[in-house]
């Protein structure tokens, strides 16, 4: 049974992914906030596989509730009609594609060269918030700082891709 949740959470994650970025049925932000809602939603089933229920109700209120909000706010708050399809720039393109790979290189590079520690504390199923926020803030401080900043683009990357052209 776990195994079929398993399978069906992950293609839910990647499908709804997906269609954030490229939804062929409809080109209005709206749309692709409430794909990114089905996305988040599906990643907190993953974290209830894992027996991380605090992370999953966490997933839910914060991203699913907050910060969707928050992006709908903005969406609504802009008033963007229908979205026009844009001619790709060509050197924005390159610069883009440029830039994804050499992220692809230092993350490859880093993986590769990175020793791992030399012992491995051993992992508990079920741990307490506290346990949580005491490894997230010690252990975890670079990954986690990693993800805020990354929510961070992904922010500017929306209002950005929402601006309309001032030609």
């Amino acid at each position: 049974m776990q195994d079929a949740a398993f399978y069906i959470f992950s293609t839910l994650v990647l499908l709804c992914g997906a269609l954030v970025i490229a939804n062929p049925w409809s080109r209005n932000p709206v749309t692709s906030a409430m794909f990114l809602v089905l996305t988040i939603i599906s990643m907190a089933g993953l974290f209830l596989l894992l027996h991380a229920f605090f992370l999953a109700a966490v997933q839910v209120l914060v991203y699913a509730g907050a910060v969707i909000v928050l992006f709908l706010f903005v969406i609504m708050l802009l008033n963007l009609k229908e979205e026009e399809r844009r001619r790709i720039k060509l050197v924005m393109a390159a610069l883009g594609v440029l830039a994804v790979g050499l992220v692809a290189v230092m993350m490859i590079r880093t993986i590769k060269f990175a020793e791992p520690p030399g012992r491995i504390a051993a992992v508990r199923v079920e741990g307490s918030a506290d346990l949580l926020g005491q490894a997230l803030f010690t252990d975890y401080a670079l990954p986690f700082e990693l993800v805020s900043l990354l929510l961070l683009v992904a922010m500017i990357g929306a209002i950005l891709l929402s601006k309309k052209d001032l030609r």
